[in-house]
């Protein structure tokens, strides 16, 4: 058996990977193997259960077997692409090229055979967070944090309130602030950052961005979006309160 990697400093480190394997012994040496290498794992015995697992725990990567029990692990990607585009990694002991073409034509994002090096096991979970983690990065060019969506590149802020769409019109700075904010909406922002952040052109005081503010406050509110941003006594601003 291969030696346990030592844990990486990665940017994959604490994602968590749902392993959907019906062999005890199989899926308990890849939580070990994973934990090592800095990831959270859980473990569904059965395709149901990982249904069910996937959809209450979302996790950032399925290891997902062929052959199970209840539901098979064809049925389970099948239904995982449904919902959406969690990375899924397919065990099988299955090698032939046909089945894997199915698995990939079918949305899997890499196939391992059995018996396989769990090492490298790890190192294609890794491989495949990475390149997930690289995507969402690309697609958070528009960030939604509701009732906002913010689009980057069209500098342009939306607020959808009771099944309506408005159209938010700010001034540069307002819109910075807003966006600024929302990257954090529950964290503190001092005055001093959101100076620094969102008006870096001028000598303007700290207390400009509580002008910046107000105005921004208003537009929000005519739209009914109330009490946003929330002003924090002799500290700053967040978009919403603590949770």
């Amino acid at each position: 058996m291969s030696t346990v990697p030592a844990s990486p400093d990665s940017a994959d480190a604490q994602a968590l990977v749902l392993v959907a394997e019906d062999e005890p012994e199989i899926a308990e040496i890849l939580q070990a193997y994973l934990r090592r290498a800095g990831l959270r794992t859980a473990h569904a015995p059965d395709g149901q259960r990982a249904l069910d697992m996937h959809l209450s725990m979302k996790p950032d990567l399925v290891l997902l077997d062929v052959q199970m029990p209840k539901r098979d692990g064809w049925q389970v990607l099948a239904e995982i692409r449904h919902r959406g585009q969690t990375p899924v990694i397919m065990l099988t002991a299955m090698d032939q090229d046909i089945d894997k073409l199915m698995g990939l034509r079918s949305g899997a994002d890499d196939y391992v055979v059995k018996p396989f090096n769990t090492a490298e096991v790890v190192a294609r979970t890794q491989a495949v967070l990475r390149r997930a983690m690289a995507q969402t990065q690309v697609q958070a060019r528009v960030l939604r944090v509701p009732p906002f969506e913010i689009d980057l590149d069209q500098h342009e802020a939306l607020v959808h309130l009771d099944g309506i769409t408005h159209a938010l019109s700010l001034t540069l700075t307002e819109f910075r602030l807003l966006t600024h904010l929302a990257r954090a909406p529950r964290r503190v922002h001092t005055r001093a950052e959101l100076l620094a952040a969102c008006l870096p052109e001028g000598d303007a005081l700290e207390r400009t961005v509580d002008s910046h503010i107000s105005k921004l406050r208003r537009k929000l509110e005519s739209l009914g979006v109330e009490g946003t941003p929330l002003g924090i006594r002799g500290v700053g601003y967040r978009l919403w309160g603590a949770e």
